[in-house]
């Protein structure tokens, strides 16, 4: 397993991490290396630009994108790279996330980005994916997937009952 990072996390303002936390965290959790940067499409088109345009010779696979608002991070993202491109929807105030999701999975053909769901699932759900498309190349993280997953099952398994907390 490299040590460089395999995996970006983005998004588009500080005010984003407690949603993209979760994201770091997953990927820590599997061990996966990986960098986090606040890069804006809109205040930082440029940084933007030359992050996507990098990301692959500096050995990135995959790059897990939040944005919240308008969302237009991950989709520009995508159309400067062709790595796989998580969008994650960051919920809003005003909207509750509803339009970040809108703006990202809404991307015209040829520029795809997966698209999860508003807020910290998202997160998660996006860091999961990306140990799953990394599991192909390093079995090691299928094989750690494959055990998370077996512990959620037996958890659940072991606690049927609401009412008493583990």
């Amino acid at each position: 397993m490299p040590t460089r990072p395999l995996v970006g996390v983005i998004m588009g303002s500080r005010s984003d991490w407690p949603t993209m936390e979760a994201a770091g965290e997953i990927l820590s959790r599997f061990q996966v290396p990986h960098e986090v940067v606040v890069v804006s499409a809109h205040r930082t088109p440029d940084k933007l630009f030359d992050y996507a345009e990098s990301a692959e010779e500096r050995g990135l696979e995959i790059i897990i994108a939040g944005a919240g608002g308008a969302a237009h991070l991950p989709g520009m993202c995508a159309s400067k790279t062709v790595l796989p491109v998580f969008g994650v929807p960051v919920e809003s105030a005003i909207l509750r996330g509803v339009d970040s999701l809108l703006s990202i999975v809404q991307m015209p053909g040829g520029v795809p980005v997966g698209t999860l769901s508003i807020g910290k699932s998202g997160a998660k759900n996006a860091a999961l994916l990306a140990v799953a498309v990394l599991g192909a190349k390093y079995p090691h993280l299928r094989e750690r997937l494959k055990e998370f997953r077996r512990h959620q099952t037996q958890d659940v398994i072991d606690n049927p009952d609401p009412r008493i907390m583990t």
